[in-house]
Formats: C-alpha cells, structure tokens, sequence
C-alpha cells in the first residue's frame, strides 16, 4: 500500500496503539501529525521514527478534550501539507476500578473518561470535516471490546466506549457519502497501560484473557494498527465496528470437543 500524499492525524500518538499506527502510515510514505498531552518526548521520538521509516511528521502537544486544541490539530496538518486524508480517534483515558465497585467511581471520573473517549472524538471529526470532505477521507475510532462485553478497566470506560460507538455509526450517516467512519474494538493488548492498570494481576489477567480466546492469543499495538490502516483505505467500509480480539467473543469449544 503506497501512502505518499496521504496525511493523517493520529491522536494519542505517543506510545501504544497511536504510535504503532503512525509509524505503519509513515512506513508507507504517509505524512502522519504525532499528537500527545503530556509525553513530548515519547512523541518527538515517534516522529523521528516516522520520518526515518520515509514518511513525514510533525508533533503537535494537544488536549482533545478541549475544543481549541482539536482545532490547533487540524491547523497545523492544513498549515504543513495543506489537506487531511484520515483522522485516528486513538487518544482514550480509563480509571481501573473493578466493575462490581459501584462507590469506586465517581461522576467526576465518568466525565472526565467521557470528555476524552467521547466528545474528544467529536471535536476532533468536527474540527477536521471540512478538510476530510474535501479528500474524501476516511475516520478510524479506537473503541473497545469493553463496549460490547460491558467489562473492561471500569464501568465508566465501557460506557464511554459503546457512546463512541454509537458515535461511530451516526457519524458514518452524518458525513457521507464523502467521508468513510468506522470503528476498532480491540481485545487485551499487551503493553505498558494496562499492566500500568492492572498491576501485580497484569499476568493473570493476560493469561485468562488467552485461555478464553478461540485463538489463545492477545493483541498487540501493531495488531491493531494494520486492522486501521486497513479500514482507512477500505473504500467501501463505513458505519463498521470490527473487534480485533483474538476470537474472544466467540470462546472456546469444550475440551471434549476439540478434534482429536
């Protein structure tokens, strides 16, 4: 897949998901804006792998929680390259609270997760309309499995997921036929967040997350990034909501029942 002219901004680029799929886009000679909130560093060193792997990239330090910030990303792409192809809604925040501790999380939390997982994603898409418009382009929301399966890092994260869903669909209808939206809902994904989250249970959890999956198998950033570059140029692809989760949702057979 050749990428050159392409520009894409991806939010929560820093590390991750985020930075998996920026450097799968620059791999390809895309142009890619590296957004982060806090981690500058982490950030400046995805651009530079990204402008070594053949593409180019600029970072842009910003909140998309907050609307102005949402604008200043979409600025500096039209300011750069003059156009904006592909939006990744990737930047997401969690509070790990166990589901069944209701008293855990407060309505302060289920705003602050909503801010970000959700109206973030909006403002982004409205901030960018009139450029992916003008491209024909294409929207990739990072939702979650939790949004189906009601489970997750809290209560507050798999609600803000299925909103986002949701959001998905009805954006799909709003902006075409010139712009594609779909969504991603992956399962675990090995890496620093969650065993951030989860602490001295990481392995545990990880483990039986595989011995679930029909697969037996956990994600990782990079998974999911091809899974998004994928819908990006899937012509045809809007208003979808693909899990990538090792076939978790499915489960297993029975032992009992497994071909000899």
């Amino acid at each position: 897949m050749d990428l050159k002219g392409k520009v894409a901004i991806v939010t929560g680029s820093s590390s991750g998901i985020g930075a998996s799929t920026a450097l799968a886009i620059a791999r390809r000679g895309g142009s890619v804006v590296v957004n982060c909130s806090r981690s500058r560093d982490a950030a400046d060193a995805v651009a530079a792998e990204c402008r070594a792997l053949g593409g180019d990239a600029i970072v842009v330090a910003a909140n998309v929680a907050d609307d102005a910030d949402c604008r200043a990303l979409a600025d500096a792409a039209m300011k750069r390259w003059g156009r904006i192809d592909w939006l990744v809604n990737n930047a997401g925040t969690t509070r790990f609270v166990q589901i069944r501790n209701l008293s855990g999380i407060s309505a302060e939390d289920f705003q602050a997760i909503y801010a970000v997982n959700v109206i973030g994603a909006f403002q982004m898409v409205r901030a960018c309309e009139t450029a992916l418009r003008a491209a024909r382009g294409a929207v990739v929301n990072v939702s979650s499995i939790a949004s189906q399966d009601g489970l997750g890092s809290s209560i507050g994260y798999a609600s803000s997921k299925g909103a986002l869903n949701t959001l998905t669909i009805g954006l799909a209808k709003a902006l075409g036929p010139d712009v594609r939206v779909n969504a991603v809902l992956p399962g675990f994904i090995e890496g620093g967040w969650l065993q951030a989250g989860f602490g001295s249970t990481y392995e545990t959890v990880r483990d039986t997350y595989k011995s679930q999956a029909a697969l037996e198998e956990v994600m990782t950033p990079d998974d999911i990034a091809h899974t998004i570059v994928w819908l990006l140029d899937s012509p045809k692809t809007t208003g979808q909501l693909l899990r990538v989760d090792a076939g978790k949702g499915l489960g297993r057979l029975p032992t009992t029942l497994k071909p000899a």
